[in-house]
């Protein structure tokens, strides 16, 4: 199977740990017995892929992951190639070391921050030149990256607002939410916290940034479910209620992504993953999760008397492709 080709199975992450174990510097390679031509055929039939010169993955591995593992792999690539230097990975290069998803974006080079006057850029490596206080500086399992909140900031600044949007929720629900409760008063602070660093920054996208930090919420539990509220807003609709807690007549408890108070419905994004992953399946078969997703759905319209219309990430491609969707069941934004 050569580079690029999706053979159907469903991607996953990785964490810095496991992403060490798999990145393959050239000489560990020629220990194994593989020669110069020999890497070099086996990178053209997708048998390993080039992170950058001198650093590999297994084809069959590189296929497997989403498009922030795979960044992750290269962030590490560089990071073990820096002989004297600790760069400090910035940006999506430091997002994706927090473990924040990266909505439709694929980045093609290693994003570092350096002082001003020593940046010097490659071919897959961009320097940022820009001041850092210690405090803007963590490590992650030994890799320096700028803080959770600066790196929310800076790519709340410079992705997309979908993309923007996803992360900041994700960085959100690590600091303010347990199980599906956001704690206000923690939520209000870290939002209050970025606000300022928005207040006191010049940057470029600072104004898309302060959108972001204000939109921000924990409660969303998936990047679709992230995109769905960004393009609901496009729509016109109030803001979601998320999470929405039923209670069925048995006692039993269910939660529902989005209350979409404002025409009376409730709203579902439904991931790929929630019937393809055998590890949220919970060893059920895909008929039996769709089966326990329309007794639950049943019991949600029997209590509350509520449409309920589900979407995927087709339909918030766009805001206009989630508009059709909802009309097909008869929701439109409410006229204001």
């Amino acid at each position: 199977m050569g580079p690029g080709v999706d053979d159907g199975r469903m991607r996953r992450s990785l964490e810095v740990g496991q992403a060490r174990s798999i990145v393959l510097p050239r000489a560990a390679l020629l220990e194994r017995g593989h020669t110069e031509d020999g890497i070099r055929r086996a990178v053209h039939e997708g048998r390993f892929v080039r992170l950058r010169r001198g650093w590999y993955v297994g084809g069959e591995i590189w296929r497997s992951l989403w498009p922030e593992a795979r960044h992750l792999l290269h962030v590490v690539a560089v990071h073990a190639d820096a002989r004297s230097e600790r760069p400090v990975f910035c940006g999506v290069s430091a997002a994706v070391l927090h473990g924040l998803p990266l909505y439709r974006t694929s980045p093609a080079r290693v994003h570092i921050a350096a002082m001003r006057g020593t940046s010097r850029s490659v071919r897959d490596v961009l320097r940022h030149e820009t001041d850092l206080d210690d405090e803007d500086v963590v490590e992650v399992e030994g890799l320096r990256c700028t803080t959770l909140g600066r790196t929310v900031f800076d790519v709340a600044r410079t992705l997309t607002p979908e993309a923007s949007v996803a992360c900041a929720d994700a960085a959100l629900r690590s600091v303010a939410v347990s199980g599906n409760d956001q704690d206000e008063r923690t939520a209000a602070q870290w939002r209050g916290s970025l606000a300022e660093r928005a207040a006191r920054s010049r940057a470029r996208g600072v104004r898309q940034a302060r959108r972001v930090i204000d939109f921000a919420d924990g409660r969303a539990q998936l990047p679709g479910e992230s995109v769905s509220r960004v393009q609901l807003t496009r729509l016109g609709f109030g803001p979601p209620d998320l999470q929405v807690r039923v209670v069925a007549p048995d006692g039993a408890e269910y939660r529902v992504d989005f209350g979409l108070d404002d025409v009376d419905a409730f709203g579902e994004f439904d991931g790929a993953g929630k019937y393809l992953d055998p590890a949220l399946r919970g060893g059920r078969s895909i008929e039996q999760v769709v089966l326990d997703e329309k007794r639950r759905e049943d019991v949600i319209r029997g209590v509350t008397g509520r449409r309920f219309v589900r979407w995927d990430d087709a339909h918030i491609s766009t805001a206009d492709a989630l508009r059709r969707r909802l009309a097909e069941f008869g929701l439109h934004p409410p006229r204001r």
